[in-house]
């Protein structure tokens, strides 16, 4: 999971998992089609215009998701946005519905909103799904378990130390740290206040990459049970890239004002590190830059790499020393990593009424070599 503290505007689409839910945008958008544009325009502006939206029109109107979460049970929670086409401000609407690990939905939900606010994200947990705060004050945290029901998530300043199972909640000021077995979210404890990237892997070792305000080189350190055990210094061309760990393996993106220059890698816990610049990622030209680079882990410790709404490259192994592309059925606006799956989002990047093709989320279990529409059961 990564973390973003202070300082950069990288957004990780995470979404860490789905695999039970997009048909009904798929088989939705097309029943709302009825062959005339200006019939799904009218229907799709009366439902950011409803005070009280149903949950199947917002999916239907949505045509994809914008999120997916899958809780350790397998159960999915996929969200959907719809936001006013003409203008950045204006009505919207949002909706999330749960699926079960058998496919079928099992609650849904649905508001009416403002365009202009910040989208509605959650994580995967054990025992459901935690909705991410927005704000100084952290508000908006809340667990939906897999049921649908909403507890009630207490949100500390005091720092704790992290445990397995506790995963990055918020990624901007103030850091949060969620705890499943307590629904408890707090900041990190030892963690510097240099630090400017984040993760934490599921033992629990806290993984960070602190920035000096001298002319230091940046430094990743790693700590267990608020006590730091080893660091590394990044090389001095790093700006402060993205962070992921997980299983063993440790990644920096090494980054140089605009460029993506390549990564640091380890994959014995720190023992040793490995500069990888080349491994067949066209680094400098990634659009967008070390902005928009994803950066994500497979439970086998093999490397994801890309840029959003862009190209995927993955490892050949878990030495990721060497890539290959991934080859997706569609334009993916995003692509999530959860285990050893590869969950796709095909949309449009800005709203639309009109769909694009292959619209809707797709899955892949063999590291993108074959892909499949997501359909849900009836």
């Amino acid at each position: 999971m990564v973390w973003l503290r202070r300082r950069g505007t990288w957004t990780l689409r995470l979404v860490t998992a789905m695999s039970a839910a997009v048909a009904v945008a798929a088989c939705g958008a097309a029943g709302m089609d009825d062959g005339s544009p200006g019939d799904r325009e009218a229907k799709y502006k009366r439902v950011i215009e409803d005070p009280h939206p149903r949950p199947a029109d917002v999916i239907e109107a949505a045509g994809a998701p914008t999120g997916v979460a899958r809780a350790e049970d397998g159960s999915l929670l996929l969200s959907y946005d719809v936001r006013n086409v003409e203008d950045d401000e204006g009505p919207a609407a949002f909706a999330w519905r749960i699926v079960g690990p058998d496919g079928r939905t099992v609650a849904e939900h649905a508001e009416h909103g403002d365009a202009e606010a910040a989208r509605t994200a959650f994580k995967g947990v054990a025992g459901g799904f935690v909705r991410v705060p927005s704000g100084e004050g952290a508000e908006g945290a809340y667990l939906l378990d897999v049921s649908g029901k909403r507890h009630k998530v207490v949100v500390t300043d005091t720092p704790t130390r992290t445990r397995p199972g506790d995963i990055v909640l918020a990624e901007w000021e103030p850091t949060l740290v969620y705890r499943p077995a307590t629904r408890t979210a707090s900041p990190p404890a030892g963690v510097s206040d240099a630090a400017i990237r984040l993760a934490v892997d599921e033992r629990g070792t806290v993984w960070s990459l602190e920035q000096p305000l001298t002319d230091e080189p940046n430094r990743l350190v790693w700590q267990r049970d608020g006590r730091t055990v080893g660091s590394k210094s990044a090389p001095k061309t790093d700006s402060g890239g993205v962070l992921v760990a997980g299983g063993g393996t440790a990644a920096l993106s090494l980054t140089q004002g605009e460029d993506a220059l390549g990564l640091l890698v380890t994959t014995d816990d720190g023992e040793h590190w490995r500069t990888v610049l080349a491994g067949g990622v066209p680094w400098k030209a990634l659009k967008g830059g070390p902005v928009s680079l994803v950066l994500a882990l497979l439970a086998d410790g093999r490397l994801l790499v890309g840029e959003e709404s862009g190209r995927y490259w993955l490892a050949d192994d878990r030495t990721n020393r060497t890539f290959h592309k991934v080859r997706t059925p569609a334009a993916f606006t995003s692509l999530t990593v959860d285990g050893s799956t590869l969950y796709g989002v095909a949309d449009a990047t800005t709203a639309t009424y009109d769909l694009v093709k292959g619209e809707g989320l797709w899955v892949s279990h063999d590291g993108g070599r074959e892909w499949r529409q997501y359909k849900e059961r009836r």
